[in-house]
């Protein structure tokens, strides 16, 4: 586990959703720090609000309460920060525009992000990018969002981080579209990049199993709160919580790290 600045400090965050009897409550006095460089996944079945903290975490919904410290300052203005964070989500054509060309959007990528290149660098570049997430370029060339399959366009939003290279990385159930074969690489890749760039990434999933392959330390959530938190290693051997206890039991043990046991 990392010991420098906290990336992220999150502190008695709260979010609710509608008014009176309609009200939900997404997130409950959440409270944990992340440090630079570490690998931590953010776990719980659908509705435990774990991609609720992901949208706050990159700006798209704002907390009702409590504060969000990155790298120990306010937030800064989106485009520095959208430079420093992204984000991989599980809808992936929701991230791409449906009027243009996947490859005129990654071009675009590298604007954004000011990366200076000649045109051939760029293509060289978009290239390199597509064959570490398994996509033959030509098959892409050419095509609009609407044209791909789903598991296509998650794999082009991977592409898209290692055309970014940002210093954080927030991935929502980034692998739900991809077959099982490609899963492992696509990983392996992302985890080779985190290494180069000493990349934090805040895996959200509702697989433990998966989590606990990739992870420094896991980060367990029900019902809007954090019920269990701490070292991978610690949290599958010697789970405290029911619900964890529950989530280990329905895992792909295959998966689990070979000497864990729930």
């Amino acid at each position: 586990m990392h010991e420098s600045t906290p990336v992220f400090t999150i502190s008695n965050l709260s979010c609710t959703f509608g008014q009176g009897r309609k009200k939900t409550t997404a997130l409950d006095k959440i409270s944990f720090s992340i440090s630079t460089g570490e690998i931590i996944s953010i776990v719980g079945e659908s509705g435990s609000g774990k991609s609720t903290l992901g949208r706050i975490l990159l700006q798209l919904l704002s907390p009702g309460s409590g504060t969000i410290l990155f790298n120990g300052k306010a937030f800064p203005p989106c485009r520095e920060y959208y430079r420093q964070v992204q984000m991989v989500f599980q809808n992936p054509y929701a991230c791409f525009n449906q009027f243009f060309t996947v490859t005129a959007q990654l071009i675009d990528c590298l604007h954004v992000s000011g990366q200076k290149c000649s045109s051939e660098q760029k293509h060289m570049r978009i290239k390199e990018s597509l064959q570490m997430v398994s996509i033959d370029p030509r098959q892409v060339e050419g095509k609009y969002p609407f044209e791909l399959s789903g598991g296509q366009m998650q794999r082009l939003l991977l592409a898209r981080i290692f055309l970014i290279k940002p210093s954080v990385l927030v991935a929502d159930e980034m692998t739900s579209m991809i077959d099982a074969c490609s899963r492992r690489s696509i990983l392996d890749c992302l985890l080779s990049l985190k290494s180069e760039l000493d990349m934090t990434i805040i895996f959200i999933t509702h697989d433990i199993s998966l989590a606990a392959k990739t992870s420094d330390r896991l980060i367990i959530m029900k019902s809007g709160r954090i019920i269990e938190e701490g070292l991978t290693e610690r949290i599958i051997r010697s789970p405290v919580e029911d619900y964890t206890k529950n989530l280990l039991e329905h895992a792909s043990m295959a998966l689990l790290p070979v000497s864990a046991s729930p």
